[in-house]
C-alpha cells in the first residue's frame, strides 16, 4: 500500500496479537517481574467514551515500555461487575442483572481491543462470577474468625482469643471491641452457654452485625455508602435518603486506623491523596469529658482535643440521632425538637460536615453542668454534631471555635474569652494557644500545660479520660440488594454461622423481583426455600460494591486457582502493585478498604506486603467540549455564531459529532433533529460557525464523543497518541480535535520514512549518518526519560520531531528505523509492528529490547550562532565548539551575508559570545 491504511493494518495485528496470545504472562523468577494496574472499571451500558482510555493508554504504554525493557509484566483487566445500575435496569424490566452486565462487558472488551490494550485476558475476573465471589466470601470468612489485638497490633484468630478468655477472661485483653463489652472472668466465660460466648464474640470479631446509622434510600430500597449520597439525596436516580437505624453487618476497620496514616508515608503517592485519606481517617489526641445533667442520672460525655478550654464552654450540643435526644427534650420543647430532627437526620454527614455557613440547632430544655467551673449551660442539639464522631456531643467554646462562635452568636448565647490574646473578632475562626485567662486554676498557663493539667486532674476525679479518637467510623458491609455477594452466613436461634469452606460459593438464588419484598426484607427474602440445610435461615443483605474490589488486585496474580484465592508462589513473586492509575473519586472509598483488607490478609500470613499499591496515579479528567447552535425565538432560522448578536436567540447544544473545527454539517444537523428539517440558516464566510465550552462529557449535553468513531475515522494509533499529547496525565483537560490531524499526519509521515511513492520499501543497510544517530539517541533518552517520569505528552512531541528530523535528512537507514519503531511501539503498537515485519525482523517488535542510549552521540561538537549586525539577527553560522573566538569573528566577517550588510563599512567591534551569539557593531 502506498499511504498508510490504520483500517487495514489495526484488525490485522489485533487479530494476530491474540491468535498468538502473545499477551499471556508466566511467573518465571528468572526475571523480574513489574504489575501495572487500571482501577476496576464497572462495565456500564453507555460504554466508553474518549475519556475513559486515558489513564488505560498511560498503564498501557508503561506496561510495554518495561516489557521491552525486560520485565515480566503483569497487565489484567477484569470487571467490579455487581452494581447498582443493572439491578435497577431489573427491576424495571424484569431482565436478570446477569445478562445485562453480561452483555455491558461484551461491548466494554470490544472497545478496549479495538484501542489495542496488551491486556492479559486469560487472568479476567468478575466479580460477580461465583468462581471469583467464592473468595470474596472466603476473605469474609477469615475476617469473621479473627480478632484485633492492640498488643501485638494486630489481627490474630478468634481461637487464641477463646483460649484466652478461657484462661483469664478478657480483663487483661487490650482488643478493638464494642465500647458496651462488659468485663468478664475466666469463670464466667467458662459457664457461658454456647449462645452467649457467641454474642460475645461479635463484639470482638472484625466483621460481625450491629446496629448502625446508615443512608437508607427507599426508593432504590437499599443502603448507601456516604460518597453514594451527595445533598441529600442518592447519586444514582437523585433519590430522597434518609438517615435510619438498621441492622448490618459491619467490619472494623477502625482497628487499622493507625496503620492506615502511618504506612502513607511508605507508599509513592501524591501528597494531596494521601492529606484526603489523612483527613478522612481524622485521628485527633484528646480528652473525653463527663456533663451531669441537672436533675437527671444521665451523664454527657463529650470529645474534645483542647481541654484547656474548659472554662469557655457555655453550652452543649448533641447531635439530632443521639440516643438520648428524647430523655433530654423537656415537654416543652418536645414538638420543636421533634420537627427539627426530622429534618436534621435526613442530611447526609458529608452535606453537614462541609456546610459550615448555614446555622440551625434546637433547646432541649435540659441543663449539664460545666465539672470545672460547676457552672450550669444549656443543652442544644445541631445538625453540625455527627452521632459517629467521638460520642456524639460537643462542648462549645464559641470563644475559640468558628461553628461554636457563629452558632451562639445566632442563637444570643454567652461567649466567655478563656485565651489572652484572642481578640473578640466578629469570627475568630480558629483556635489560638496563648496564656488561659477566665479559666480558673488554669489562669496564666499556656494552652500546652493547660490540656496537660485538665486531663490530669479529669483522670483523677473520675469526671474524664485522655482518648485518642478518628472521624472514621467502621464500615457498614450490608446492602438491601439483590446483585451482590451473598454474605456465607445462615442463622441458628439468632445467632449467625459461617458456612464451611466446602460449601463455598453460596450462589445467588433466584427470585421472581428485584426489589424489597412488601415486608420490607431485602430482595434475597423473595427466595423460595432457600434456607441451610432446609432449615436456618440466611443472611438476606448482600455485599457492598467494595467488597470484590478489595482483593482483584491478589487474584489476577492466580486468576485460574481453583484451590485458594492465591498461591504462596504467586504472591511472593508478583508481591503489591508497582503502578495504579485511576480516578480520584475512589481516595477515601476503594483505596482505603482495599488497603484495610490487604493490611487484615498480611497479618494472617497469607501475602507478603504490608501495602497493595506502591505508586498510584491520578489521572486526570478529559472534559468534554460541547458545541452551541443558535436559534432565532419564534422563528425556524440559526444564525451563525458571529452573527447571534444581531438576533434575540436561545443557546441549545448540539451533537459534537455532527461539527467539525466548530464548523457545523447542516444536512447532518437536520437529520439529527427532524424538526429543524426545513430551518433556514446564516451562514458567514459560507459556514455555520458553532459556539463552544468546556464541560464535562454528558449525554445531555450532548458532547460525548465514542472511541470507536474516532478510531474509525483516525485509526487507534492516532487516537493512543493523541490522548497523551492532549497533556500532562495528571491534569484535566478539554478533548478538542483541533489537533488529532497533526497526529494522523506524523503516523502517515513515519510511514513515509520507510516507502517511495509507489508505497514500495526503500529501506538501506547503510551505515547511519552521525546526524540522524544523533537525532535518534536524542529520541531514546527523551523517550525513556518520559515515560519513566509519566510525562507522556512531550514524548510525541519529541517523536514528531525526529520524524520531521529524519525526513529532512531523507534518512532511511534500518538501523535508525528499526530502533525508532522498538521506542515508538508503546505509543503506537499496530504501525510499529506493520512496519517492523516489513523490514523483515523476527518476532514481534513487543520481544524487542529497548534500544540503549549513546552519550557519544548526544555530544555537541559544533553550535549554530545567531549572527547579528547592529542587534538584528541577518543569518546564522555554525562554528565548531572548540572555534576561538578570534577565528570565529574571521569567518563571520568573511561571511557573504554579513558583507552584505556591512556595505564596506569596517564593524567598530564584533561581540563572541560563546555557544550564544555573534553581534557586529557598524
Amino acid at each position: 500500500m502506498s499511504e498508510y491504511n490504520h483500517k487495514e493494518i489495526e484488525p490485522k495485528w489485533q487479530e494476530n496479537w491474540q491468535n498468538q496470545n502473545i499477551y499471556q504472562v508466566k511467573l518465571d523468577p528468572n526475571k523480574p517481574k513489574y504489575y501495572v494496574l487500571d482501577m476496576f472499571p464497572y462495565p456500564s451500558g453507555a460504554g466508553l467514551h474518549v475519556g475513559h482510555p486515558l489513564g488505560y493508554i498511560a498503564s498501557d504504554i508503561v506496561s510495554r515500555y518495561k516489557r521491552l525493557k525486560g520485565f515480566n509484566v503483569l497487565h489484567p483487566m477484569g470487571f467490579d461487575s455487581f452494581g447498582l445500575p443493572a439491578e435497577q435496569y431489573a427491576i424495571e424490566t424484569g431482565q436478570h442483572p446477569a445478562i445485562t452486565t453480561e452483555n455491558n462487558i461484551a461491548t466494554f472488551k470490544k472497545q478496549l481491543n479495538k484501542i489495542g490494550f496488551s491486556f492479559d485476558w486469560s487472568r479476567e475476573v468478575r466479580t460477580s462470577d461465583p468462581n471469583y465471589y467464592k473468595w470474596t466470601q472466603w476473605i469474609f470468612g477469615q475476617l469473621f474468625n479473627a480478632w484485633y489485638n492492640q498488643d501485638s497490633d494486630k489481627a490474630e484468630s478468634i481461637d487464641s482469643l477463646i483460649a484466652r478468655f478461657e484462661k483469664e477472661g478478657n480483663s487483661n485483653i487490650s482488643a478493638a471491641c464494642d465500647e458496651d463489652t462488659p468485663s468478664f472472668s475466666s469463670e464466667e466465660w467458662n459457664n457461658f452457654t454456647e449462645e452467649q460466648k457467641a454474642e460475645m464474640l461479635l463484639k470482638y470479631r472484625l466483621t460481625h452485625p450491629s446496629e448502625a446509622v446508615v443512608n437508607w434510600c427507599p426508593a432504590l430500597g437499599t443502603v448507601l455508602a456516604n460518597d453514594e449520597v451527595k445533598d441529600g439525596f442518592s447519586e444514582r436516580g437523585g433519590h430522597p435518603v434518609e438517615r435510619k437505624k438498621m441492622k448490618q453487618w459491619m467490619m472494623r476497620i477502625t482497628a487499622y486506623a493507625d496503620r492506615l496514616i502511618s504506612n502513607l508515608d511508605s507508599l509513592e503517592w501524591s501528597e494531596s491523596l494521601k492529606e484526603m485519606q489523612r483527613n478522612w481517617i481524622g485521628k485527633s489526641q484528646g480528652c473525653e469529658l463527663n456533663f451531669k445533667v441537672v436533675d437527671s442520672d444521665i451523664e454527657l460525655t463529650a470529645f474534645t482535643t483542647r481541654a484547656d478550654t474548659i472554662f469557655g464552654v457555655t453550652y452543649i450540643v448533641i447531635a439530632p440521632e443521639h440516643e438520648l435526644v428524647t430523655q433530654l427534650t423537656t415537654p416543652e420543647q418536645k414538638e420543636t425538637i421533634e420537627a427539627y430532627v426530622q429534618t436534621a437526620v435526613n442530611r447526609s454527614e458529608r452535606e453537614r460536615m462541609s456546610e459550615v455557613k448555614n446555622v440551625s440547632g434546637a433547646f432541649t430544655g435540659s441543663y449539664a453542668i460545666n465539672p470545672f467551673s460547676g457552672e450550669k449551660v444549656p443543652i442544644w442539639i445541631a445538625d453540625y454534631v455527627l452521632a459517629g464522631y467521638g460520642t456524639g456531643v460537643v462542648m462549645a467554646v464559641p470563644s475559640s471555635d468558628d461553628r461554636d462562635f457563629r452558632f451562639a452568636n445566632y442563637f444570643g448565647l454567652p461567649i466567655i474569652r478563656v485565651i489572652e490574646g484572642t481578640e473578640e473578632l466578629e469570627n475568630p475562626c480558629e483556635i489560638k494557644h496563648g496564656k488561659m485567662i477566665n479559666s480558673g486554676f488554669l489562669n496564666g498557663m499556656d494552652s500546652v500545660a493547660a490540656i496537660a493539667a485538665i486531663s490530669a486532674k479529669a483522670e483523677e476525679q473520675g469526671i474524664g479520660k485522655v482518648k485518642v479518637n478518628y472521624k472514621i467510623r467502621d464500615a457498614v458491609f450490608s446492602r438491601q440488594r439483590y446483585w451482590g455477594e451473598p454474605v456465607p452466613v445462615y442463622f441458628k436461634e439468632g445467632i449467625p454461622h459461617l458456612l464451611e469452606n466446602e460449601e463455598l460459593p453460596l450462589e445467588l438464588p433466584a427470585v421472581n423481583e428485584y426489589k424489597p419484598t412488601e415486608t420490607g426484607e431485602p430482595p434475597l427474602g423473595r427466595a423460595t426455600d432457600w434456607k441451610y440445610q432446609g432449615q436456618y435461615p440466611y443472611e438476606l443483605t448482600t455485599m457492598p460494591g467494595w467488597a470484590g474490589s478489595s482483593w482483584y488486585f491478589l487474584r489476577y496474580m492466580d486468576a485460574n486457582n481453583e484451590e485458594e484465592f492465591v498461591s504462596q508462589e504467586a504472591v511472593k513473586y508478583w508481591n503489591s502493585v508497582d503502578l495504579y492509575i485511576g480516578g480520584t473519586e475512589h481516595a477515601t472509598g476503594h483505596l482505603l478498604y482495599s488497603r484495610f483488607w490487604n493490611n487484615f490478609l498480611f497479618d494472617m500470613g497469607l501475602i507478603h506486603h504490608k501495602e497493595p499499591f506502591q505508586k498510584l496515579v491520578n489521572q486526570g479528567m478529559i472534559q468534554g467540549r460541547s458545541n452551541f447552535v443558535y436559534k432565532v425565538k419564534n422563528e425556524n432560522k440559526f444564525v451563525s455564531l458571529g452573527l447571534k448578536d444581531q438576533y434575540e436567540v436561545s443557546t441549545l447544544h448540539v451533537d459534537v459529532n455532527i461539527v467539525e473545527n466548530d464548523v457545523l454539517d447542516i444536512e447532518a444537523f437536520k437529520k439529527w433533529r427532524p424538526e429543524y428539517t426545513e430551518a433556514e440558516f446564516v451562514l458567514e464566510d459560507d459556514k455555520y460557525l458553532c459556539g463552544y465550552v468546556v464541560e464535562k462529557m454528558s449525554k445531555s449535553k450532548y458532547n460525548v464523543v465514542n472511541p470507536d468513531d474516532m478510531i474509525a475515522k483516525y485509526g487507534a494509533d492516532t487516537l493512543r497518541m493523541y490522548e497523551m499529547f492532549l497533556g500532562p496525565l495528571e491534569h484535566d483537560k478539554p478533548w478538542n480535535t483541533h489537533g488529532i490531524d497533526g497526529v494522523a499526519k506524523f503516523l502517515r509521515k513515519l510511514w513515509r520514512l520507510f516507502h517511495d511513492n509507489e508505497g514500495s520499501l526503500v529501506v538501506t543497510e547503510n551505515e547511519p549518518a552521525k546526524e540522524a544517530l544523533k537525532v535518534l539517541h536524542k529520541t531514546i533518552k527523551k523517550v525513556e526519560e518520559d515515560i519513566e517520569n509519566l510525562s507522556f505528552n512531550t514524548s510525541v512531541s519529541a517523536f514528531m520531531v525526529c520524524v520531521n528530523e529524519l525526513a529532512s535528512m531523507k534518512c532511511n537507514n534500518q538501523k535508525v528505523l528499526k530502533d525508532l519503531l522498538v521506542i515508538l511501539s508503546p505509543y503506537a503498537p499496530h504501525i510499529s509492528e506493520e512496519l517492523w515485519s516489513k523490514l523483515g525482523q523476527s518476532g514481534s517488535v513487543l520481544d524487542a529490547n529497548f534500544p540503549a542510549w549513546d552519550e557519544t552521540y548526544l555530544k555537541e561538537d559544533a553550535h549554530e550562532y545567531p549572527i547579528s549586525i547592529n542587534g538584528k539577527m541577518r543569518v546564522k553560522m555554525t562554528f565548531a565548539l572548540d572555534m576561538s573566538p578570534k577565528d570565529i569573528e574571521a569567518e563571520v566577517l568573511a561571511n557573504e551575508t554579513v558583507q552584505k550588510w556591512l556595505q564596506g563599512k569596517t564593524p567598530k567591534k564584533v561581540i563572541v559570545v560563546p555557544k550564544r551569539i555573534v553581534n557586529v557593531v557598524i
